[in-house]
């Protein structure tokens, strides 16, 4: 059957996304690949490579195959072949070309192209980069390079005539689509049943359970044949074929069969449908996806407690009930049809051969793993899982007597236990079980009304209780009986006392705990041990036993308790009263000073009690001395060893520093300058602040004074410890600048400072005038020049001056006097 379309309604597309094969030689960029076009074709190939070269002197416009795609055209009825071709790329530089051989050759022997166009539009200017066949064109071949406009005529075709257009992509990368504008049609392609259109091109997914051993790689047989047979529906032409790629359904290589076995997971097949007339051919893609039987949950570990229904509760044998295990598969999974059953191995699981029992008896003791087959009876699948069983053994459980003392106070033997002592016991030393306990069996067995373990106060004597041990793991559990018994015995209280001698002297201190067991033990039989404790509830139920070594946790005095024991049973508790004494408050280091100038007198050195008399500690002094004070004349280092009513003691270090009067060894002086100075040098064994002119100070540390006016100065050496000041007199000569002779009494005289009878009074004094005449020679020691010559007054003008010091040096300078 041939359906009649005229060519111009129909656009052929080749996609860009077509993903090349790995066998490029069988692309149709080959003839003998040859894709032929009908009525709605639609592939999706690109044109990439050029197969065989098989264009070579084939009048083809200067051209040959450089990416190129072979399509062939049968006519169906009479009419002219005319086309627009469009680059997928609006780039003027995307250059497409085309070659058309025919009517009715065939691959081998093309002959020459009856039409060609090898223009490159940007080449040749153009506004565009289509080109085709156009009615409206004369010329059949054109180009190459800038030649033409890339548009040749149309082909006046015949009904039964074939051609082959052979398109060809010499520059870009972009595909191209096709339009028909002629009026010559093709045979229509044939359709699809399966489709509500022949636009769609997708069948929806097969979905397949996994039904083949080993039933979760995924891959199991599938059957197409009734597909098929429902795409045929009855035509003589149609032949339909499955491929595992586009390019094998494309060229029609590689089918797969009616029936195959799928890949794993998730697969696309590709229809070929094909009317074995016109060769006309569609393509149709669904996907098969195939899965297991997935949907139920992972069993856990199985572990059932041994025990003695089979006469032995310790060989590791016990009953299993599966149907807790179908439960567990099925849980939460929502409204299901599954068949659950279960085998000793996969395979046995796997051909459902030899079932176990749903009540299952193990018969070796080691953990053993259990095969589930689950059988969805609505779909069909299958599905596996497996867990494993184990028998636990039951924890141990000791039956336990313990005897307690009755030291409440009230001999009527009733007490408190620490029952929890006894775990190692009961337990045999397993740190990992859970122990809890109870008045009686029954209450044991339902696990109600459980009693304190720590401290419980029997009130029946003996008293017995029922300890439950189990196993938090595995919840296997087993049950002993602890005996309980109250006896009265005594033993003695002790003291023991210690000084705060740590350092600290905040009312702690470290007891050897162990000097108290002689007076705890006193008379009673030999071969009992002692247990201290903080407290007396401590004590009773033998919780947080102390260390040999205790420091108090309540300053001064504290009482703590001796548990004396024979064999772990209670003999009698005793208190142990701890004291710590304080030790004397004295200052224990001091410091003060002698004065070597004051000896033989002596200082007094004390014991340094502080707010208590003095008289109320003993006192044991570095020299020999026990008295409260002593005396001492000379420098060194005093110890006292101060002890209190209680034999407590602390020492006391007095550093008796030597001081003195300061001795004046040198005093240099640099003056006759602008900056004149006073340097005093000391020895002696004081500390020692230094003053001009007044003993009171102002004291300074630096034993130097800058900018000293010239003159007579006292300097003042004091000892600041209070051992005396040295003073001595100092000279600073030096010449005034100026004088005014007016009878004020106020700078009448000019004469050089700092001579004096006892200071350079040898010294030579002579003043001139400005031209060297020699006016006056002054006494060293008397007023000075009062600015006369022969009894006339001198004019205010600069004179100058001669000085020959007594120690040898001399100064000539200028001064002015001003009236």
């Amino acid at each position: 059957m041939i359906l009649k379309v005229p060519l111009k309604y129909f656009i052929f597309f080749l996609l860009c996304a077509f993903v090349i094969t790995s066998s490029i030689a069988q692309e149709p960029n080959d003839c003998q690949n040859i894709i032929t076009i009908c009525g709605n074709s639609s592939l999706s190939l690109d044109v990439s490579g050029i197969g065989t070269q098989e264009l070579s002197g084939s009048n083809t416009c200067s051209s040959q195959e450089n990416n190129s795609i072979w399509l062939q055209v049968n006519i169906a009825n009479d009419g002219t072949l005319a086309f627009t071709l469009t680059p997928g790329s609006t780039n003027i530089n995307e250059d497409y070309d085309f070659f058309i051989f025919g009517p009715n050759v065939t691959c081998g022997n093309i002959g020459q192209a009856i039409r060609c166009s090898t223009t490159n539009p940007s080449a040749a200017n153009q506004g565009n980069n289509l080109t085709g066949l156009s009615t409206n064109e004369v010329d059949t071949a054109e180009g190459p390079g800038p030649n033409g406009n890339s548009f040749v005529s149309a082909i006046d075709a015949l009904a039964g005539e074939s051609y082959f257009i052979v398109i060809d992509r010499p520059i870009g990368n972009s595909p191209f689509s096709l339009e028909w504008t002629g009026t010559a049609t093709f045979p229509d392609n044939p359709t699809n049943p399966l489709l509500s259109s022949p636009f769609v091109t997708e069948l929806p997914d097969l979905d397949v359970c996994d039904g083949q051993p080993p039933y979760n790689d995924f891959i199991t047989e599938i059957d197409l044949s009734t597909m098929t047979q429902d795409i045929i529906n009855g035509e003589s032409d149609i032949a339909v074929s499955y491929h595992t790629t586009e390019n094998d359904a494309n060229i029609n290589i590689n089918p797969l069969g009616d029936i195959f076995n799928s890949f794993p997971l998730t697969q696309t097949v590709f229809i070929r449908i094909e009317n074995t007339t016109t060769g006309c051919f569609i393509l149709n893609e669904f996907d098969i996806n195939v899965s297991a039987l997935t949907n139920f949950n992972q069993p856990d570990l199985f572990i059932v407690c041994d025990d003695d229904s089979d006469g032995d509760e310790t060989n590791g044998l016990a009953t299993f009930d599966f149907n807790i295990k179908s439960q567990e598969i099925t849980e939460n999974i929502g409204p299901v049809n599954y068949d659950i059953s279960y085998y000793s191995s996969l395979a046995d699981a796997e051909s459902a051969n030899a079932p176990l029992p749903l009540l299952y008896n193990n018969t070796v003791p080691a953990p053993t793993d259990i095969y589930a087959r689950i059988v969805d009876n609505d779909s069909g699948c299958i599905g596996f899982t497996s867990f494993r069983i184990e028998v636990a053994p039951i924890p141990e459980a000791n039956d336990v007597s313990v005897l307690q003392c009755d030291e409440d106070g009230i001999p009527e033997g009733f007490t408190v236990f620490n029952i929890n002592q006894l775990l190692d016991d009961i337990t045999g030393g397993n740190p990992q079980v859970q122990v809890d306990y109870y008045l009686s069996q029954a209450d044991a067995d339902a696990e109600t009304n459980p009693i304190n373990g720590d401290a419980f106060e029997n009130f029946i004597n003996p008293q017995t209780v029922v300890a439950r041990v189990t196993n938090p793991v595995t919840g296997c559990f087993n049950f002993s009986e602890i005996s309980l018994e109250v006896s009265a015995t005594a033993t003695n209280n002790a003291t023991l006392q210690v000084c705060d001698d740590d350092g600290e002297e905040d009312g702690f201190a470290s007891f050897q705990l162990t000097d108290a067991d002689g007076i705890v033990l006193a008379g009673a039989p030999v071969g009992l041990d002692v247990v201290y404790y903080e407290t007396y509830d401590d004590a009773l139920i033998e919780n947080q036993p102390l260390g040999s070594t205790f420091t108090n946790t309540v300053a001064y005095n504290q009482t703590i308790y001796a548990r004396v024991e024979n064999d772990n049973a209670c003999f009698g508790i005793s208190e142990v009263e701890l004291t710590v004494f304080e030790l004397p408050n004295i200052e224990t280091q001091d410091e003060t000073l002698y004065c070597l100038n004051f000896f033989p007198e002596t200082i007094v050195l004390d014991g340094g009690v502080i707010n208590d008399s003095p008289s109320n500690y003993s006192y044991d002094w570095s020299t020999g001395e026990n008295t409260t004070t002593i005396e001492i004349n000379e420098p060194g280092t005093y110890t006292v060893r101060v002890t209190n009513t209680n034999g407590c003691f602390k020492d006391r270090t007095i550093t008796v520093v030597p001081s003195n009067i300061a001795t004046i060894t040198d005093i240099e002086v640099i003056d006759a300058t602008r900056n004149n100075s006073i340097t005093i040098l000391v020895s002696g064994e004081g500390d020692y602040e230094y003053a001009l002119d007044n003993p009171n100070g102002p004291y300074q540390e630096s034993n130097v004074f800058s900018d000293v006016q010239p003159g007579l100065y006292t300097v003042y050496v004091r000892d600041r410890n209070n051992c005396g000041i040295t003073e001595e007199l100092v000279s600073v000569i030096g010449f005034p600048k100026f004088f005014t002779p007016n009878g004020d009494d106020n700078n009448d005289f000019w004469q050089v400072y700092g001579i004096t009878e006892q200071f350079q009074p040898n010294t030579s004094i002579l003043i001139f005038d400005r031209y060297g005449k020699l006016l006056k020679e002054l006494d060293p020691i008397g007023p000075g020049w009062d600015g006369t010559y022969n009894g006339n007054k001198m004019p205010t003008s600069d004179y100058w001056f001669k000085v020959n010091l007594q120690d040898g040096r001399t100064f000539t300078e200028h001064f002015t006097l001003k009236r």
